[in-house]
């Protein structure tokens, strides 16, 4: 008999576990894909042109709400649990509705779902959503193409459109985002690696996508894995690098898989520690000591610069930030508000009497956010949600403090000014020492060169 499968996701981690694990595998079907996290992604099918042979008509996609009636009425024998960015006790929650409802509750590990690269891969991951990934993935982009290396970057999927149409995406330019119907969080990703002349892809279907890569037209001598949430790495590593935020110390070992992440890591880096306190910077250490002994520990900070300070000072200010730090990943600040505090606002506006539509709903779910606005923008309903907020908002000016330029796709009706923030090492070993030892040690790059001559 085959066991009788559902996949718990978010558009994401479940695809691949499903391509990796299930997708033409004889003894097992999968009845369903829930969803979560995510608005907008259920009511659709996970296609048959990307399902395989033994799915000639898709695979259904449901609301994770109706979890324990799917169990049930569809006689699941194994739920598959396959999202990130959630507490252990969230998790054991759902684990004891599953098992009430008389089925077994699943977690694939990286020997089943890690697909191997013929090329030297680096992988860059976290703890938590928000501890700073994106700023480290694009300084080592620029280290791997200062030592005259073809770097291809692959994203953490966020497949929110026509999963068909999404199977393998390219990025090369800033019109590539365009052509693929990019949400603002896509943006976000994957417009600074273009921006730097950088290709990236993503997608759905990993293995493909892993391929394509490596035989790039523009060439391919590495791969970096530029992780989401606090996921980790779909493809087996070669350098595994966890960052850890201060700001929310101990998380690592409290949400899942973060944890899964630090204990993989082969160089750990402790972000943020310009503004986090000695206490939260003294934890990260003691735990790394305790988890991963042998791990480089790299110091760093993400120093903030911003176009024009003068529309902060003494100003009004509606600031807006990443939308998932502030969401699952739970951060109630970003750089947008570091901006704030350090160009001296005279005042944080709360976006909360002016929120329209679907931002209200957010703020329904995740009402600890605060005074700042997430920049929400998975369609164009919360497009316009955004826009119609931030035109409303009592404000002189408005603070981005996310990767992109929200100018670009939606019209303000105010001054701005963005704030954009990097990684920078403090101390040694530098991140660029660590990354530079890994290409002799590989025997790539301009270091090797430097040792033969």
């Amino acid at each position: 008999m085959k066991k009788r499968v559902l996949i718990m996701g978010a558009a994401g981690r479940d695809f691949h576990n499903f391509n990796t694990v299930y997708r033409d595998n004889e003894s097992y079907e999968v009845v369903a894909f829930t969803a979560a996290q995510i608005p907008a992604i259920t009511d659709r099918k996970y296609p048959a042109s990307l399902a395989g042979r033994l799915y000639l008509d898709g695979i259904p996609i449901f609301d994770e709400k109706n979890l324990e009636e799917l169990i049930i009425d569809l006689k699941v024998d194994d739920v598959v649990f396959s999202y990130s960015d959630v507490p252990y006790e969230y998790i054991m929650h759902k684990s004891a509705l599953v098992n009430t409802a008389g089925a077994n509750f699943v977690l694939l590990g990286t020997k089943d779902t890690s697909v191997k690269s013929i090329k030297p891969l680096i992988s860059v991951c976290a703890t938590r959503t928000g501890c700073g990934k994106s700023q480290t993935a694009r300084q080592l982009v620029e280290i791997l193409m200062e030592s005259g290396l073809k770097v291809v970057a692959i994203r953490h999927p966020m497949p929110y459109g026509d999963l068909a149409k999404q199977k393998v995406q390219r990025f090369a330019t800033v019109e590539d985002l365009k052509k693929h119907d990019c949400t603002i969080e896509e943006m976000e990703e994957y417009e600074p690696h273009v921006v730097r002349s950088n290709v990236i892809y993503a997608g759905v279907d990993y293995e493909a996508i892993l391929r394509a890569a490596e035989n790039d037209p523009d060439g391919c001598d590495v791969i970096v894995w530029d992780g989401g949430n606090n996921d980790f790495p779909f493809y087996a590593t070669d350098l595994h690098i966890t960052v850890t935020d201060p700001h929310r110390a101990g998380h690592g070992m409290h949400y899942y898989p973060g944890e899964v992440n630090l204990r993989m890591s082969d160089a750990v880096i402790i972000n943020k520690i310009d503004t986090a306190k000695p206490k939260g910077i003294a934890k990260i250490r003691k735990m790394l000591a305790e988890i991963v002994p042998k791990a480089i520990v790299i110091d760093a900070a993400s120093p903030i610069s911003v176009t024009d300070g003068s529309l902060i000072r003494n100003k009004k200010v509606l600031i807006i930030e990443d939308g998932p730090t502030l969401t699952h990943g739970g951060m109630k600040i970003g750089a947008g508000t570091v901006a704030a505090q350090k160009f001296g606002a005279l005042e944080i506006v709360d976006p909360r009497p002016f929120l329209v539509g679907k931002l209200k709903e957010t703020f329904d779910i995740y009402p600890d956010i605060g005074t700042v606005l997430p920049a929400m923008g998975y369609g164009e309903e919360q497009l316009r949600d955004l826009e119609s907020t931030i035109n409303a908002c009592d404000c002189d000016a408005v603070v981005i403090g996310t990767p992109i330029d929200l100018n670009r796709v939606i019209n303000i009706n105010k001054p701005s000014t963005r704030v954009s923030y990097n990684l920078q090492s403090i101390g040694k070993p530098t991140f660029k020492d660590v990354i530079d030892d890994f290409l002799a040690k590989k025997g790539i790059g301009n270091q090797m060169e430097e040792m033969v001559c």
